[in-house]
């Protein structure tokens, strides 16, 4: 799980219910009808904008995301460079054995390619393909999320005017002018929350983690590369650790 993203959404709410509570007034933040026109307006339009197919999947994405933890640059070093002593000393068939602690659907399809005794230029070009589909599926989620991020507040801005004109379309009571102003201007309250502490944010944090999700994908790339030309284990750690920086380079050993 992203501990980061849990964090932050717990303190996020945690603060604005806090502040809600300390100034006394917790109930008039509860509207129903309020919330119906902010969720439900931001639900309508993101529908009418995306097909229903799209919309859907977003919650898978949402929760790779959350839950699924990607490897580090230097694990997949380390599991390449082992990758590559294998198959010089015992060969591509060797390598089967390995797949079964590889936990990478990726890199068991680049291995078993490797296995299967495919050209690498075929290998490169069908593993390039996938990390561009890859980045599509990802890029369409930010979009929908994004998407979501603006329609809140705007939903939010429409109920605040629907609001406003009830509002003043009974004026014989001066009194339910305070309570009619609250009203209407809490539909912009549940627009901001959620733009801002939801779907903005988790649009952000998709963007990053499927560039991290690419470029690893592109070292897996690079290092069956290697290994189908028969580099060493040597040659495999430097072509992949042209991707990180040097203050997180170590020697790495293979480890078989």
């Amino acid at each position: 799980m992203d501990i980061a993203t849990v964090i932050g959404v717990i303190c996020g709410f945690g603060c604005v219910i806090a502040s809600i509570i300390a100034g006394g007034g917790a109930g008039v933040f509860v509207n129903i009808p309020s919330m119906m026109i902010t969720v439900g307006g931001m639900i309508s339009a993101t529908l009418i904008h995306f097909s229903l197919g799209q919309v859907l999947g977003i919650f898978s994405v949402i929760k790779k995301t959350l839950f699924y933890k990607l490897q580090t640059e230097q694990e997949l070093i380390q599991k390449m460079v082992n990758y590559a002593a294998i198959n010089r000393r015992d060969g591509a068939l060797a390598l089967e054995q390995q797949l079964a602690s590889a936990k990478d659907a990726f890199l068991v399809k680049a291995m078993q390619m490797v296995i299967d005794g495919q050209e690498a230029e075929t290998i490169e070009e069908q593993l390039s393909m996938e990390i561009e589909y890859l980045q599509e599926r990802h890029a369409n989620g930010k979009r929908i999320l994004e998407f979501m991020g603006a329609s809140a507040p705007a939903f939010g801005m429409i109920g605040t005017l629907i609001g406003l004109v009830q509002m003043l379309g009974n004026l014989k009571d001066p009194s339910g002018i305070g309570v009619g102003m609250a009203t209407a201007l809490i539909t912009t309250f549940y627009g901001a929350i959620l733009a801002n502490l939801v779907f903005m944010p988790l649009g952000g944090k998709l963007g990053i983690r499927s560039k991290k999700e690419a470029i690893l994908r592109e070292m897996m790339v690079n290092g069956v590369l290697g290994i189908v030309r028969g580099e060493s284990p040597t040659n495999v750690r430097e072509r992949m650790q042209a991707f990180i920086s040097d203050k997180h380079r170590e020697e790495l050993k293979p480890k078989i």
